[in-house]
């Protein structure tokens, strides 16, 4: 089979898992399209929004229609990274024997991440970036494929620990979640009080997944598509001479070389959920909030003024 052919057969089992994960979640389209799209690119997602917005279920129900295992961590202050890991413990034969923790899963939801203490969200950092977890000396690989997505509430402040900088880097997309128009939260609450609950079924598995991750890489970037998603994130670096006035005055730390490489990933993949065979700046644009809304560090005059992220992007753009 011909990758264009077998880009068509993924994009109709797209469509599906589309309709089937419609089933359960009421609305949220765009949130929804990020977060395959970052899935599809390999990548982890860090969902920001109050309680309530069904972001357990979501996470829970695109996993399900993925067909991939899920595992569900809850993060709070006494959590230990042994809890995440796994830990070594003798067993009857008297050899030491590991357990493997919820980390071992193909979808991770790492649930109000920021409400762990830095060591425990450390944790994490191996298991994202290597794909392999360090116990005792001993190294396991993370069964392929592997995403972490991790929650954070933004109103609840008290008690918690923002995540690093390099910590947040890690993550390729940053999504946040909003209320439901009335209209869906009307037919969430009809949906959710009625006598039998939707379910997805599964539309991909693992090795599907995997396939078209695949595809996704070898998809053809023009050099000039390339040379304006690094331009973008070049400028967002106040350092730069090039760098636009709200950029110099609002902007304490731009973006890494690591944004970059999201940026087309992404790109790349935003272009054939679209139905296109290589992107173009237009696909650049339509992720590019996602992408740097976390690694943008805005300085304390930014601040004071209601400067916001999103803001300083959209001049970017």
């Amino acid at each position: 089979m011909s990758d264009v052919q077998a880009i068509k057969d993924a994009l109709q089992k797209y469509d599906r898992l589309r309709q089937e994960i419609a089933k359960v979640i009421v609305g949220q389209e765009a949130v929804v399209s990020q977060i395959l799209t970052s899935i599809f690119s390999g990548g982890h997602v860090l969902l920001i929004g109050v309680p309530g917005l069904a972001k357990t279920l979501m996470v829970q129900t695109i996993s399900k229609a993925l067909g991939l295992d899920f595992k569900r961590i809850q993060f709070t202050p006494d959590l230990m990274p042994s809890d995440i890991l796994g830990s070594e413990i003798l067993n009857n034969d008297r050899q030491f024997e590991f357990i493997k923790g919820p980390v071992f899963s193909n979808v991770v939801l790492a649930d109000e991440i920021n409400r762990t203490p830095p060591k425990t969200q450390a944790a994490l950092l191996e298991a994202m970036q290597e794909r392999s977890v360090t116990v005792a000396g001993h190294s396991y690989q993370l069964d392929p494929p592997y995403f972490v997505l991790a929650t954070q509430n933004p109103i609840e402040q008290e008690g918690t620990y923002p995540l690093p900088e390099a910590q947040l880097d890690r993550f390729m997309f940053a999504i946040h979640l909003e209320y439901p128009s009335t209209t869906d939260e009307i037919q969430v609450v009809k949906q959710t009080t009625a006598e039998s609950l939707p379910e997805a079924n599964a539309v991909f598995d693992s090795k599907s997944v995997l396939t078209f991750q695949n595809l996704i890489r070898k998809i053809p970037v023009a050099d000039n598509v390339i040379e304006y998603a690094v331009g973008v994130i070049s400028k967002s670096r106040p350092n730069n001479p090039s760098s636009s006035e709200l950029v110099q005055n609002y902007v304490a730390w731009g973006a890494g070389p690591r944004a970059s490489q999201n940026l087309i990933l992404a790109a790349k993949t935003h272009a054939v959920l679209n139905g296109k065979y290589t992107p173009d700046s237009e696909d650049v644009q339509a992720v590019a909030k996602s992408v740097l809304r976390h690694r943008i560090i805005k300085n304390y005059k930014a601040d004071a003024e209601g400067i916001t992220t999103d803001n300083i992007i959209e001049d970017l753009l």
